[in-house]
């Protein structure tokens, strides 16, 4: 756990995964890291990720999106709406970073109805170990609700991003089985 004003980086990874993963969490902010094992190749899991217009393609909390300015690129804004049942109703979100070559996506949320003030997201995605698969790194930073502690806060965003990545993982599994079945077979 952080301690108040401490840089987030309580976290056990490489050194170029960490970088990303950094966060200045203030008195007021919790930070958290996610990793996610996916057994397909990195290219199968960006291909899902990548897609700030279309969360709800593997964010099962998200009913539906709207890009509601820019074009896909850094500083588009998307306007989500949540599934019923959450403490929220919508989230408006900007795309910080998009980086096709290196895989990292990261956003910030910036307006809605919901009580995850300030949160910030890194995503990066990196060939796992032996081949394959990928292993799958999200890190966030956000403001602990009034009433609420840092702990009850981390647990709470922890589990979202969790259910999000072990759903990713399904999903770019799924692509890939069937881009594989797909992909003609060489003849002798």
């Amino acid at each position: 756990m952080v301690t108040a004003g401490e840089r987030c980086t309580a976290h056990a990874l490489p050194e170029a995964v960490a970088r990303h993963h950094e966060h200045a969490a203030g008195p007021k902010q919790c930070c958290s890291v996610v990793v996610q094992a996916v057994a397909a190749p990195v290219g199968a899991v960006w291909s899902v990720v990548r897609r700030f217009d279309e969360p709800q393609a593997y964010k099962h909390f998200v009913k539906s999106c709207r890009v509601v300015g820019g074009n896909g690129g850094v500083g588009t804004l998307r306007e989500v709406r949540v599934v019923s049942g959450l403490p929220a109703a919508t989230s408006t979100e900007r795309l910080e970073v998009l980086d096709d070559e290196h895989h990292v996506l990261s956003f910030r949320v910036v307006g809605g109805d919901h009580r995850l003030a300030n949160y910030r997201s890194v995503t990066t995605l990196h060939p796992a170990a032996g081949g394959g698969g990928t292993v799958v790194v999200e890190s966030y930073v956000v403001d602990v609700p009034p009433g609420n502690t840092r702990e009850d806060t981390r647990v709470f965003v922890d589990t979202i991003v969790k259910c999000n990545l072990q759903s990713l993982a399904r999903t770019a599994e799924v692509l890939h089985r069937r881009h594989v079945a797909a992909a003609p077979t060489a003849t002798p």
